[in-house]
């Protein structure tokens, strides 16, 4: 079975931080591109942010940046998205997916991502 699996999500005020996790089960994760990506309610799923394989590359969308940090541990086969500064319009179910091209992400081609998790939902309270 291949598949990433999101943890993390919670109800949190704003100003507030929260770090979620996305575990891969059934592949070596440090082999792949990895996206964050997020959904709100209504709304079309955007990409968040992305990680390179092995160069350690990261993209973050303008609304997040300086706010959020990705990063991975290849030990852990785990990628992380640590979420500082949680403003009422960062509600959303956020998921991860692998980029099995290596450009999906980046170019937020976001039919090009694969084995996406199931979603963990962040709700931020103003």
């Amino acid at each position: 079975q291949l598949q990433l699996v999101e943890s993390g999500g919670g109800v949190v005020q704003t100003g507030g931080s929260l770090r979620l996790s996305c575990a891969a089960f059934g592949f070596t994760l440090e082999s792949y591109n990895i996206g964050w990506f997020r959904q709100a309610p209504g709304k079309e799923r955007e990409r968040v942010s992305c990680i390179g394989s092995s160069d350690g590359s990261t993209f973050y969308d303008d609304s997040v940046k300086g706010r959020f940090t990705i990063s991975r541990d290849n030990t852990k086969n785990t990628v992380y998205l640590q979420m500082n500064s949680l403003k009422p319009e960062d509600t959303a179910v956020y998921y991860c997916a692998v980029d099995p091209y290596g450009s999906s992400c980046v170019s937020g081609y976001i039919s090009g991502m694969d084995y996406w998790g199931k979603g963990t939902l962040v709700t931020v309270s103003s």
